[in-house]
């Protein structure tokens, strides 16, 4: 439960100022750190850290690790400042754009520095950091490497195309991989290393000036993932270790033939036997991350939807019970103290609610869903709100503030939300009033996407949901950052009791 009033922005780390292609844990992070210091806010809310593939269109919710972080957002500038490049190595360097992640180029820039990085590495001897972090993370860490290493040596197959003996894990295979190629394994598990130091030191400078990191966990993984090679048995999958079933949503008023997500559903009867230990293991890894962390899709605990593998679309799915209560019971004997927060949009069903009163968990709401018709009753209207929730004015699935306005919005929307905030304004003030409805809610948090704050159109919007071109992409330029109005959201804070 949120016990105290505080706000925030949703900025993911591949957004921030870059002059390398992409955001990540280098110095215009510590500057929007100190931003929000100086704008007195409370969390710095994120996408999942997870790594991401060009061949799942960059999305950091189709992740082939649960547990590993993306190498990408290690910092070439810090790289330097930490002696593991000298500053010529990083020349030259693609003329990179300022507005969008160009990631494949990033890709191959970052290739080249880790490359010299690890060889470094390698002829000096190991460092102790890195020696207590695989000891620390050889839970993970050692499947991790080994899977990336493999994905190499087989040419990007997905998992369920290698080798018998490799594919079913047999001892003696995986031993022959590991010495076949300890090389490989080795230099990814010194570029995680490199990560998570990197993460470490920033997430240390976000404690010291009152910043709270509020991650993100999808709740499926993907199925060409080390997650379901390493843990068959936790998955729905036949004898040949193909999914009988996988995740969806069933038709509604926004697709007449439902959201096909594809990924693997949990066995939750086997999890169930075996004390929930992947899921354990998770929450324990988003503890070392995070300060606290979204689950996303979070009704799936209750209910969720599968369909059968092999269909084209979730027309003909069916529902059946998450575990429920006894999962978060389960949760709550391993971790007395863990923060959670519940991607609750959609169907919030009794059973949802259930979870989320019994539990303390807080939920979401979003005011761009609260000006259709409806608009006394909706759950996403501040008048109707409960104040241990989370507010925003929208999420990363959404368009943007102004884009809302201009694009989606209809002219009874705009009517209603008119009255609402009390005038009439242009697409210009729009976001203004959304964030001063969000600050002045009785929710205890209140997260702003910084687009919204920034006050940009449909054009940086983060992500079209159903869709693959085009989506994580936006950029913040270091103009924007410099020119952001938190001298106004600092005030805004302070007059809202956030501060």
């Amino acid at each position: 439960m949120i016990q105290t009033r505080g706000s925030g922005i949703l900025l993911h780390i591949t957004s921030l100022p870059s002059v390398y292609g992409i955001g990540d844990f280098g110095p215009s992070a510590y500057r929007f750190v100190e931003a929000l210091e100086r704008a007195r806010q409370h969390y710095w809310q994120i996408l999942p850290l997870n790594p991401t593939q060009t061949g799942y269109a960059n999305s950091p919710y189709s992740s082939p690790s649960a547990f590993a972080m993306n190498t990408l957002l290690i910092s070439p500038e810090m790289l330097v400042r930490e002696g593991v490049l000298r500053k010529d190595d990083l020349e030259p360097a693609p003329d990179f754009p300022e507005e969008r992640v160009a990631y494949e180029a990033a890709v191959w820039y970052r290739e080249r520095l880790f490359s010299l990085a690890y060889e470094r590495f390698r002829h000096s001897g190991p460092e102790r950091g890195y020696e207590t972090f695989c000891d620390a993370s050889g839970w993970w860490l050692d499947d991790h490497a080994l899977f990336v290493a493999l994905k190499d040596r087989f040419h990007g197959q997905e998992w369920r195309e290698w080798p018998e003996e490799v594919r079913t894990r047999q001892p003696e295979a995986l031993d022959e991989m590991r010495r076949s190629l300890a090389d490989k394994v080795l230099k990814e598990q010194y570029l995680q290393y490199l990560a998570a130091r990197q993460w470490s030191a920033l997430r240390r400078y976000c404690t010291g000036r009152g910043i709270q990191v509020i991650g993100d966990i999808p709740i499926y993984v993907a199925y060409d993932s080390v997650d379901v090679w390493a843990n068959p048995g936790i998955f729905k999958l036949d004898e040949d270790l193909r999914p009988t079933v996988v995740a969806g949503v069933p038709p509604d008023m926004f697709s007449k033939t439902g959201q096909l997500w594809g990924n693997p559903v949990y066995d939750w009867p086997v999890l169930r036997e075996r004390g929930y230990d992947w899921w354990t293991s998770r929450i324990a890894r988003s503890g070392e991350l995070y300060d606290l962390f979204r689950i996303d899709h979070f009704r799936a605990f209750a209910d969720y939807y599968e369909v059968p593998a092999g269909d084209a679309t979730a027309e003909h799915g069916t529902w059946v019970d998450g575990p429920g209560a006894e999962f978060f019971e389960a949760l709550s004997r391993r971790f007395p103290c863990f923060a959670i927060v519940a991607e609750d949009l959609g169907a919030n069903t009794p059973a949802v609610q259930g979870l989320l009163d019994r539990f303390g968990f807080p939920g979401m709401k979003i005011l761009l869903f609260a000006f259709g018709e409806g608009i006394a009753r909706t759950p996403h209207i501040p008048h109707n709100y409960d104040p241990n929730l989370l507010c925003y004015t929208g999420t990363h699935d959404n368009n943007t503030a102004r884009g809302w306005f201009e694009e989606e919005a209809s002219e009874e929307d705009k009517e209603r939300f008119f009255a609402y905030v009390g005038r009439e304004v242009a697409a210009g003030e729009v976001h203004r009033e959304l964030v001063l409805l969000a600050m002045r809610s009785v929710a205890r948090a209140c997260i702003i996407p910084m687009q919204d704050l920034l006050g940009l159109g449909a054009a940086a919007r983060m992500n079209y949901p159903s869709t693959t071109d085009g989506n994580w992409e936006w950029r913040m330029t270091p103009g924007e950052l410099a020119g952001a109005p938190f001298d106004w959201l600092a005030r805004l804070t302070e007059l809202s009791g956030r501060g």
